[in-house]
């Protein structure tokens, strides 16, 4: 299991829309992300920071991220929530989301 963190901003002015929809996330969207190996998926706020968390189970990490993308729901439910998001200042060119390094972890 390989433990993901990434991080970026929600605009402001899209906060409650943004958390609006995510009390209701497609079920389309669920299965994908189930479908892709990812479990244990929780995304924090803090001010305009998001942070997100998941556990990932399986062996081929690349190949399920991008099935995930490739999947028409998930392509739908990210032209409704980009829009709302901008990327870290650390973020790479190929990235939105910006990846957190992971610096201590106990079970």
């Amino acid at each position: 299991m390989q433990r993901v963190a990434q991080i970026i901003s929600v605009k402001p002015e899209a906060i409650e829309e943004y958390e609006r929809i995510h009390r209701a996330v497609w079920p389309e969207v669920l299965a994908t992300i189930a479908a892709c190996n990812i479990r244990n998926y929780s995304i924090f706020r803090l001010g305009t920071t998001l942070f997100a968390y998941f556990e990932y189970h399986g062996s081929d990490y690349a190949n399920d991220m991008a099935r995930m993308a490739a999947d028409p729901k998930t392509q739908e439910w990210w032209k409704i929530t980009d829009p709302m998001q901008t990327p870290v200042a650390e973020h790479a060119a190929d990235q939105w989301w910006t990846p957190a390094r992971e610096v201590f972890h106990v079970d």
